[in-house]
């Protein structure tokens, strides 16, 4: 895909503040130190679009990015990160829970896993939740650059059987250092990329809610 555009929208937290549109969105989740807004980054070509920060979890809210005019890319808060109070930890989860369980617009949820380690309770918490409710969805293994190409197979093994991972997920493994991955990215988001129909409209009913004068 050629990025020709790339537009914050906004930083949502509850559904009244979800942009109201049809376009598709593509939702991007994980832990809070996995990577996320360095692939983000390296997937559109700019730099500082999603904040990259030393501390994990800085993003605390949906972030609204417009791709192209096109589709939105939701960059989710990250889960699992230890020095988040409780409080905040629950806050976070009901809002993604409440995103992910209502939000028609969504069309495939990335769900990113660092690849140098075994995914974690909240990492299977996750896939077992977009699994379990049939959200489309596939794995994005990050950090690929960190171990050598020998050791790919063995992590992605590991990965698998942890998150029991289903046999038609897609699984991409990528790196923001090297780029390697973004195309085949790119593809997958691609072939989810199908505007919402417009709903039907039947004459005799629409006749009778708003009768002719």
């Amino acid at each position: 895909m050629i990025i020709r555009d790339v537009e914050f929208v906004i930083s949502a937290v509850k559904p009244d503040q979800y942009p109201i549109t049809t376009m598709p969105e593509i939702a991007m989740a994980g832990r809070s130190n996995v990577g996320k807004s360095s692939l983000i980054n390296k997937m559109l070509n700019r730099r500082g679009v999603a904040r990259v920060s030393a501390t994990p979890g800085k993003t605390q809210q949906l972030n609204y990015f417009l791709i192209n005019n096109e589709f939105h890319l939701v960059d989710l808060p990250g889960y699992g990160f230890a020095k988040v109070p409780i409080d905040v930890k629950r806050q976070w989860g009901k809002m993604v829970e409440t995103y992910l369980g209502r939000r028609d617009n969504l069309r495939l949820v990335l769900q990113l896993v660092d690849i140098r380690h075994a995914p974690s309770k909240e990492d299977v918490e996750m896939y077992q939740y977009l699994a379990h409710y049939g959200r489309p969805h596939g794995i994005v293994v990050t950090k690929a650059d960190k171990i050598s190409r020998g050791q790919y197979q063995k992590h992605i093994k590991v990965i698998k059987e942890t998150l029991k991972v289903l046999p038609n997920t897609p699984i991409i493994l990528t790196s923001s250092e090297t780029a390697l991955g973004r195309d085949e990215l790119w593809n997958l988001i691609e072939q989810h990329l199908i505007p919402l129909p417009e709903p039907e409209i039947d004459d005799e009913d629409f006749e009778r809610e708003f009768p002719s004068e």
